[in-house]
């Protein structure tokens, strides 16, 4: 099996939080489209509300950056596009590998904003012999025999795993074993991998349970709610013209 690139220490640039890390994407679709609309500066409090965070945890992250903005003025719009896409590393090409051609693994193929975002899709790969040369968003589906030779041959360091569970550590293995340092992970199932390796899991039933815990949540209250309300009308039911009647008439 082709040993790729050697592996590298997974780093975080000048100290940055990686709960900082998490929000600078935010920042950065708040600020493209405030620069797709032409504003060229933009308050710490208009920003904060346009990512969802609040202005003094988003003046905390751009002090990390070196970025303090100007007061009475703001931030320039350009420069922080800029400036949060060299920090998450988007002004260089980032080329990558998709494992897993089935309706997701499509879907994500078919995704129009990677290019704009400094990402490149190398490679769709399959384990299906049926699914070898048949194209999906305009590229050729590659057999797994052949993950070592593409992610060598492009050099690949990312790499998308969209296969069924039972399948995806073994997928994972053979990514890092032939260079990729960083996976994200759409596979319903927890990957191990060796220090030096970043993974990224997305799975939409746990987000979907989640938003089914504050819905039932919610239920729960607007339950108890109308409960308290309940005792207080029948209380009002019972008042006579004197007020309250008697839990126990006398005789």
């Amino acid at each position: 099996m082709a040993t790729g690139r050697t592996h590298r220490p997974a780093t975080r640039s000048r100290g940055i939080p990686e709960a900082t890390v998490a929000r600078l994407p935010l920042y950065l679709r708040a600020l493209t489209a405030l620069s797709e609309r032409s504003v060229p500066t933009v308050s710490s409090e208009e920003l904060a509300a346009a990512a969802g965070v609040n202005s003094a945890k988003l003046r905390k992250d751009f002090s990390y950056l070196g970025s303090y903005g100007t007061r009475g003025v703001g931030y320039d719009v350009e420069y922080l596009v800029y400036q949060i896409s060299r920090e998450l590393g988007l002004t260089q090409d980032w080329p990558v590998v998709i494992v897993g051609i089935g309706n997701l693994g499509a879907a994500l193929a078919n995704y129009g904003g990677f290019a704009s975002r400094g990402f490149r899709v190398a490679a769709l790969i399959d384990a299906d012999p049926a699914m070898a040369g048949k194209p999906v968003a305009g590229m050729p589906v590659q057999h797994t025999d052949d993950l070592e030779r593409i992610i060598t041959d492009n050099g690949v360091s990312i790499g998308v795993i969209a296969t069924p569970a039972g399948a995806a550590q073994q997928v994972c293995d053979r990514l890092v074993a032939a260079g990729v340092t960083s996976i994200l992970n759409f596979a319903p199932t927890v990957l191990s991998v060796p220090d030096g390796v970043d993974v990224r899991k997305v799975d939409l039933s746990i987000e979907l349970q989640i938003l089914a815990f504050h819905e039932q949540r919610k239920a729960g209250e607007e339950g108890a709610e109308a409960g308290a309300a309940a005792p207080a009308a029948a209380k009002e039911e019972r008042k006579g013209p004197d007020g309250d009647v008697p839990a126990v008439m006398p005789a």
